[in-house]
């Protein structure tokens, strides 16, 4: 499966400590049409990536760890045997922030790897 890797995934996150607001849903449909499978459902992302085996799962949520770590930004994971589910938001501002989808887009180059 390849996907076009967006521009987002050319940025990085910017440290959010809250004392900003989150995005409205009109700014999080924007770019969330830079991304692609990804659902926005109540002021979260998230999007469910699919593999053959229990492995694969687990090489994606460890080069997603190293990501997320490097941008110190986290998601929610529900990790399962063959497919993995990744859920962001920021904390920080109860609700999504760019960080959001930079990370989404930096998801989907991993998974196109």
């Amino acid at each position: 499966m390849s996907n076009t890797v967006c521009d987002l995934s050319n940025k990085n996150c910017k440290p959010c400590e809250g004392g900003i607001p989150a995005l409205t849903e009109a700014e999080a449909r924007e770019l969330l049409q830079q991304l692609s499978g990804w659902t926005l459902d109540g002021g979260k992302i998230w999007k469910k990536y699919e593999f053959k085996n229990y492995y694969q799962t687990m090489a994606f949520v460890n080069a997603l760890a190293w990501v997320s770590h490097r941008e110190d930004h986290h998601p929610d994971l529900e990790v399962c045997w063959g497919h993995c589910t990744v859920h962001y938001n920021t904390h920080a501002v109860n609700g999504l922030s760019e960080n959001d989808f930079i990370c989404a887009a930096k998801c989907d180059a991993l998974f196109d790897i």
